[in-house]
């Protein structure tokens, strides 16, 4: 039997995914960089320094796996992009579904240390 295959609605994908992804990335960026460039303390700087990496880290995988979604359906998020009437499902392969996985609980990371006061 075939396993199951991940699909992703391409509005989600142009309206939510992709804003929440940059906005994530944004924030990262900004919050740890004035941590970092703010801070007295070499330890926390390192801490700091270390989670900027593994974010970078993160996103560029998601990005990488993304562009290959955004490349073979193109028309489609286009199409939806200017009518969501237009919505279809998308067909994920292993790699973009992992992104899509890996962005999800990315954005609700960031959420979690905005509440915590982390970032």
């Amino acid at each position: 039997m075939k396993p199951h295959a991940a699909t992703v609605s391409a509005v989600y994908v142009v309206k939510e995914l992709i804003p929440k992804l940059n906005a994530v990335e944004k924030h990262i960026e900004q919050a740890i960089s004035v941590v970092i460039s703010t801070s007295q303390l070499p330890a926390e700087i390192e801490r700091y320094t270390k989670l900027q990496a593994e974010f970078q880290l993160e996103l560029a995988m998601i990005r990488m796996n993304l562009e290959h979604l955004l490349k073979r359906y193109c028309h489609e998020l286009e199409a939806a992009m200017n009518d969501p009437r237009q919505d279809v499902l998308l067909t994920l392969d292993q790699h973009e579904s992992v992104a899509v996985d890996s962005a999800r609980v990315l954005y609700q990371r960031v959420q979690a240390f905005q509440t915590e006061g982390i970032l």
